[in-house]
């Protein structure tokens, strides 16, 4: 049972209300000859510009734990994620644009001797509080002796699952895929946790299927995508599959040749590539147009997050 913060918090609802988020996100033809001499068709679902700082899928993610936090009073946000983390600078934004204590549990005793990357430095800019955690803690981080740890360290918080990924998270991400019935035959995501190509997968319409690219090593995300579809839906739903070939040696690994790819991907369309997540999905989709995976009159969708 989650903690009883008190009522519910309409401020929080007001504010979140005005951030005003652009949905549907636009879907755009993109002429890629990689594509079309196979006779596909290459669609971008530009999630990116859903908002400038709480882009893709973690608005569709972030907002409907958000709003739980509002249900039960909670001014306070504790949420996870590593150094390098998308999820932490979306939570700690959001935290700066409606009022909220932020603390982000960060992956890595060591980091709390070394000067702040760019993205924990963003995080802390915008008023989250960083505490550094060991490795083998961080594993245990949802077990309740570590998490009463952190409430006697932190006080009270409302409890935001690493990515933002649970069954409201999951909830939120299916009218992803409601956007996209009708529109594509294949629709592509990047993932890091599961909970966008478990909502996605669960909005499509049964005739459409759905490609999760996974972007970290650990093959748990075929697991992880179908307890989160259980959670939110009570079953495995939709017509999809995780591919575990395109994440370059794990996250935050962006080697020459995926580099290479974003900076000409960029180029042909005019699209800014995200690195350890889109470019990933990118290039995955690219490879398996390559080999012929798809037939001939297949429209493929790929979903621009602008992280993951």
């Amino acid at each position: 049972m989650p903690p009883n913060h008190g009522p519910a918090s309409p401020a929080l609802t007001d504010a979140l209300d005005a951030l005003r988020p652009s949905l549907p996100s636009p879907l755009v033809a993109a002429e890629d000859e990689r594509f079309t001499r196979r006779g596909l068709r290459l669609l971008l679902k530009r999630d990116d510009l859903i908002h400038p700082e709480l882009p893709g899928n973690k608005w569709r993610k972030l907002v409907p734990n958000l709003r739980a936090a509002a249900e039960q009073g909670s001014t306070t946000l504790l949420t996870f994620g590593g150094a390098y983390s998308h999820h932490l600078r979306a939570t700690a934004a959001a935290g700066r644009l409606l009022g909220l204590t932020t603390i982000g549990v960060v992956r890595g005793a060591e980091l709390a001797d070394r000067p702040l990357n760019p993205s924990l430095a963003r995080c802390a800019a915008d008023g989250m509080r960083l505490h550094f955690t060991d490795r083998g803690t961080y594993r245990r981080k949802h077990e309740p002796e570590v998490l009463a740890g952190l409430r006697g360290r932190f006080g009270d918080f409302h409890l935001v699952p690493e990515g933002g990924s649970n069954a409201s998270a999951a909830r939120g991400c299916a009218a992803l895929g409601r956007e996209l019935r009708g529109a594509a035959d294949v629709v592509a995501v990047p993932c890091g946790t599961g909970g966008t190509l478990a909502g996605l997968a669960a909005g499509l319409a049964r005739e459409q299927r759905a490609i999760g690219f996974a972007v970290l090593r650990g093959g748990f995300l075929d697991g992880e995508t179908e307890r989160l579809q259980r959670a939110a839906f009570g079953a495995r739903r939709g017509d999809w599959r995780v591919e575990e070939r395109f994440h370059f040696g794990g996250y935050g690994k962006v080697p020459g040749e995926l580099r290479a790819f974003a900076e000409d991907f960029s180029a042909r369309h005019g699209l800014a590539v995200e690195r350890l997540y889109v470019a990933k999905m990118l290039y995955g989709l690219t490879a398996l147009a390559g080999e012929g995976a798809f037939p001939p009159g297949t429209a493929v969708a790929a979903v621009v997050t602008g992280s993951g």
